[in-house]
């Protein structure tokens, strides 16, 4: 299996979520392993998110532990100013489940993140507009959402490593080099964020199955089914304005056992290639001989479209693949989707 979250303890060791297991154990041998229990987890949660309603409507959630809310104006209601109503919620949530957690308060959302992150556990920091310059200029490039670790690279070989490297740099230069997620760079280095928070309740995943109309076991056959759902998987996220940065197989056996693997990416990315290449080997360490009545392709844990796919100078590839199909998707879009495809969909 894998590392769903590790203690700080572990994390000073190397531990990171989604590192194989048995990585983390040699990293740190001494760490206690123990299994999820979700239906906690998720009982948890929704009372977190009751005790946060009552702060305000305007909830944002961003997974099971973390969310954005919007303070703006509750002062009145509350009897007091943000800081001290988030000091009340968190005592709450300690007190009624016996839990901690971290507030980052600030007046937009990647600061308000980024503040998140100080002095964890039971962090409180608050960022104000007069602090935000001197705070980020020292911060490394990799603070800014969608700058993975590839990415990260990339920036380095053009000498960029902190937010102090962007600063000196124009929009239009970071986005002709870049693409799209280049004004994102441009803006977050200087504390600039727009973004509402949207309590509308998020799409957690996008996917699409097939049953067959009798059981396969032939391992060519399945990866055949395979790419056609990819696709289909990529057009719903192109349509979205997401990108995915896991992927979840699902197949049915037949004598109708559910079975679910999955792995998760480099970077988010939306391109149908990128999904094909990541489910692949998890359908080829299960496609050993069983049938199977059922496959389905899943994107998970989906982030804003702008961070798909960011651009690797050392992996040509990627961006031949996403130029490939953009021009698909073109052509698709004024002729049908039966217009135009890759080989490997002929023998679908």
């Amino acid at each position: 299996g894998v590392v769903a979250t590790a203690c700080y303890v572990a994390r000073l060791r190397g531990v990171r979520s989604a590192m194989p297991m048995f990585q983390a154990l040699k990293a740190c041998p001494d760490a206690v392993v123990l299994r999820p229990d979700m239906a906690k987890y998720q009982t948890a949660g929704r009372r977190i998110r009751e005790l946060m309603l009552e702060l305000t409507p305007l909830v944002e959630p961003l997974s099971i532990d973390e969310a954005f809310l919007d303070l703006s104006g509750t002062e009145a209601l509350h009897g007091g100013i943000p800081a001290r109503s988030l000091a009340r919620l968190l005592r709450r949530i300690e007190q009624e489940l016996g839990l901690t957690a971290s507030v980052g308060l600030s007046y937009n959302k990647f600061l308000a993140k980024v503040a998140s992150e100080i002095d964890k556990p039971r962090g409180f920091a608050v960022l104000g507009r007069a602090d935000s310059p001197a705070f980020l200029v020292s911060k490394p490039v990799g603070i800014i959402w969608g700058v993975g670790k590839v990415f990260r690279q990339t920036l380095a070989r053009d000498g960029i490593t902190s937010i102090a490297d962007l600063l000196p740099r124009e929009e239009m230069d970071l986005v002709a080099r870049y693409g799209s997620i280049g004004r994102r760079l441009y803006r977050f280095a200087r504390g600039q964020d727009d973004r509402q928070v949207d309590p509308s309740s998020p799409t957690k995943s996008i996917s699409a199955e097939t049953t067959f109309d009798g059981d396969i076991a032939d391992p060519a056959a399945l990866l055949a089914e395979l790419w056609p759902l990819c696709e289909t998987v990529s057009r719903r996220l192109k349509k979205a304005a997401l990108a995915g940065r896991g992927v979840t197989l699902k197949l049915k056996s037949a004598d109708f056992k559910l079975l679910t693997r999955s792995r998760r990416l480099a970077d988010p990315s939306c391109l149908a290639e990128v999904l094909y290449r990541a489910a692949k080997p998890l359908l080829e360490a299960e496609a050993t001989g069983r049938s199977f009545r059922l496959i389905g392709i899943g994107a998970a844990d989906l982030v804003d479209g702008a961070l798909a796919d960011p651009p690797d100078l050392l992996d040509p590839d990627r961006d031949r693949q996403a130029r490939l199909e953009k021009a698909i998707d073109t052509v698709r879009a004024r002729l049908g989707v039966d217009a135009i495809g890759k080989g490997r969909g002929l023998t679908s």
